[in-house]
This record gives C-alpha cells, sequence and structure tokens, in this order.
C-alpha cells in the first residue's frame, strides 16, 4: 500500500480545546506528523472535559482529547519560559506547519509571532484559529460555542416562531471550524511548497459560522438581495396542517422516524401503507385541507406504533418516499452501512484499552487514513522529540523537568 497522503508533513501542534486539535487531528489521521506541546504537569484544557472512560475523570481518560489527539506525539514544554521558546524555535526549523489556538495576542506576546518564526523558517505555514480573528475590534475578546453560534448568525433562525433562538445542540461550531481550518492549512501548505514561501492563515471562528454551512450562505444572501429576513418555523404539532401528508418527525415501536413530503407522494404513502382503500375515501379527496390531516394522523400513527424504524425505513425506501430513521449513538455504532465502510476504527490506549471511535471522514483508496498510535500520554514522546530529535541528552532532560521547562 502507498505511503498516507500526508506521510512527508511535520506539523507542530500548539492548540487546546476541540477546533484547533481537530484541524491537527485531520492531518495527523492521514499521515503528517503531528507532535502535541501541552504544559508540563497538567496538559490542555480537554483532559479535564468529559465523556470520561467508565466515568473516571482521569487526565488521560478523556474521550474528547483521546479522540481529537489520536495519531499524535505528544510533548510538554513551557512557553513562556526563554528555555521553552528556544526549544520550540528549534522544532519550528523543520516543520512544514505550526497551528495555534491561543487570543491573538498571545503568539506575539511569546515572541513567537509568524514574522518571528518567518525568520527561522521562510516555508513555514502557520495557521491561527481563535473565536474572531487576528484582526477587527473583537479580535481580543473569549467566546464560547454558543457565542460564536449567535454571533455567527444561524441561531437567529433556529428555534421556534414567536420564542427565543435556541442553539443545536453539541460542539458543531467547534467542529466546523476545524475543518475549515484544516482546509485551509492544505491551500496554505500547497502554495508554500509549490512557491516556496510560507504564510499565515487566520481562521475566525466567527467567520465560519457566518459564511458557511447548514444555511447560513443563502440565508445572507436572501437578505443582501432581497432583504429577506429568515424567521424561525412554528413547531409542526402547532402549526396548521396545509395537507394530508406527514413532514417531520413521528414516534414508531422503537424509536422515532422522520419523513419528508411532497403532494404528489400520496398514492406512494397508501402503498407503502397497504391501505389503497384510502384513495376513494371520502374524507381524503382534499389532501390540501387541515381536517383531512387530523383524519390520516390518527391511521398515521397507530400504523407507525407497529413497525420499527429499520421495518419502516424498508418500507419507504421500496415506495420511494423520503424518510429515515433518527439514529440513537447506538444505531450509528452498529449501523450496517458504517461497518461496511469500516468507518469506526478500534484504538488501544494504556490507560483505556480498546475503545471504539469514530474514523476519518473522507475515503482515499491509495493513500487512506489510518490509525497508527493512540492519542499521546503527557509527555509521552519526550526522550524521541528532545533526545532523538533535537539531540539533549538524558541528563539535560532530568534539567529540563526539575526546572520546569517540560
Amino acid at each position: 500500500m502507498s505511503e498516507q497522503a500526508l506521510s512527508d508533513v511535520k506539523v507542530l501542534d500548539l492548540t487546546w480545546h476541540i477546533a484547533g486539535p481537530y484541524c491537527t487531528k485531520l492531518l495527523a489521521d492521514y499521515g503528517a506528523e503531528v507532535i502535541k506541546v501541552e504544559k508540563p504537569g497538567e496538559g490542555e484544557p480537554a483532559r479535564r472535559m468529559g465523556p470520561f472512560f467508565k466515568d473516571d475523570p482521569h487526565p488521560e481518560k478523556s474521550g474528547l482529547f483521546l479522540h481529537l489527539n489520536t495519531n499524535k506525539k505528544g510533548i510538554t514544554l513551557n512557553l513562556k519560559s526563554a528555555k521553552g521558546k528556544k526549544i520550540l524555535k528549534e522544532l519550528v526549523k523543520d516543520a512544514d506547519i505550526l497551528v495555534e489556538s491561543f487570543r491573538p495576542h498571545v503568539m506575539p506576546s511569546l515572541g513567537l509571532d509568524y514574522e518571528t518564526l518567518e525568520q527561522i523558517n521562510p516555508k513555514l505555514l502557520m495557521t491561527s484559529i481563535s473565536s474572531f480573528g487576528q484582526t477587527g475590534p473583537y479580535r481580543d475578546f473569549k467566546a464560547s460555542e454558543i457565542v460564536e453560534y449567535a454571533m455567527g448568525g444561524e441561531m437567529y433562525s433556529t428555534g421556534t416562531a414567536g420564542r427565543e433562538p435556541l442553539k443545536l445542540g453539541g460542539n458543531v461550531t467547534q467542529y466546523q471550524a476545524g475543518t475549515v481550518a484544516a482546509v485551509s492549512t492544505m491551500g496554505g501548505l500547497f502554495s508554500a511548497q509549490s512557491q516556496g514561501v510560507g504564510q499565515h492563515v487566520d481562521v475566525s471562528i466567527m467567520e465560519t459560522q457566518a459564511g458557511s454551512t447548514d444555511r447560513r450562505i443563502i440565508y445572507l444572501l436572501g437578505y443582501a438581495c432581497a432583504g429577506v429576513i429568515t424567521t424561525r418555523w412554528p413547531p409542526p404539532r402547532d402549526a396548521v396542517r396545509m395537507m394530508i401528508l406527514p413532514q417531520g418527525v413521528y414516534p414508531c415501536k422503537d424509536g422515532f422516524v422522520n419523513t419528508l413530503s411532497l403532494p404528489q407522494w400520496w398514492p406512494r404513502y397508501l402503498e407503502a401503507m397497504e391501505m389503497p382503500e384510502l384513495k376513494d375515501d371520502p374524507r381524503f379527496q382534499n389532501i390540501f385541507s387541515a381536517e383531512a390531516g387530523m383524519e390520516f394522523d390518527a391511521i398515521w400513527y397507530s400504523w407507525l406504533a407497529d413497525r420499527t424504524k429499520d421495518e419502516l425505513f424498508e418500507i419507504f425506501r421500496r415506495a420511494n418516499i423520503a424518510s429515515a430513521p433518527v439514529n440513537s449513538p447506538e444505531d450509528i455504532l452498529s449501523n450496517p452501512h458504517l461497518k461496511a465502510r469500516e468507518y469506526f476504527t478500534e484504538i488501544d490506549h494504556p490507560e483505556t484499552g480498546k475503545v471504539t471511535y469514530p474514523g476519518a471522514p473522507i475515503h482515499m483508496m491509495e493513500t487512506p487514513s489510518k490509525a497508527r498510535y493512540p492519542a499521546p500520554l503527557l509527555g509521552q514522546h519526550n526522550k524521541e522529540i528532545y533526545c532523538d530529535r533535537l539531540g539533549y541528552t538524558r541528563e539535560d532532560l532530568v534539567k529540563l523537568r526539575e526546572s520546569g521547562i517540560i
């Protein structure tokens, strides 16, 4: 098998929490050598964020940290010390990429800004990920997931009409920003390799939300071009039914199914339900009728209650109806399609043993992603990087550790 796509790329990872580590994880999964730099003694904050393996709040058992740092090597280094800065600059000499996710003032205050590092390695590609970017009036503000989601504009259109806007659950903003940063980094690396000069890539998490996927671009264009402000939709159960056909999420025997309808699909539903007699039922001659919709609901809910998600998925698939099960995490882990594509990967970690993790999002047939090694223990690769690569002795490492440098 060929080497992985990024096997010859060396990355210094100065990121923490989610967005930055997910960016560098994507690079590591496709073969890049990623050296994660953490604070001596305590590591990065994600080590203290759940979920924890078997609910044991241990810095080596954070499921979030273990997932985000698979395939990385880990060292500890105090970047506030003069010796720590010197060591980082030694590492920069041989790096292709440096990714950091501090607030914009941090790297310059440490004397590690791009202009300084560029003098050491003119081909260095440096990616900075921050809440609001390296410039502008918000540059030094702190922000959380919900703040970035709200200020990016999408929260205005999520939730129920007549109520306050709501944020979708989870850390979607952080993962999306990490994905955008990884793509941006690869674009910058291509430019650095083809033109022989590096550059500084500035990724604003707010901007990844303001003009990106999940409807935001079309909403922005709608306002910019036509003055249309997208509003929140009324809940399906409270809205007046405009036609018989079901729309939305419905309960079934073992969970929920989601369905989308078009008026011309009415015969398909009758076929799927094996109720052709409803075609001539006088109650359902006008499919654009709220009263008919309420009458049909009584039949529809009863029919769904006798069938499982998998049964309904197969029934609707045969009838060419746009419908799918609402999968739980357990369903996804056992999903036959994802298993066939080998999406999940099992990784053996010294503190947790074998655990199943989500795999890489892209299949490259000749240079695939690969689970080479688990997330590093804190400072696990200090000897390899400092001694074997930079030439420090074991005695040097002892002194560096005792002085709080590593």
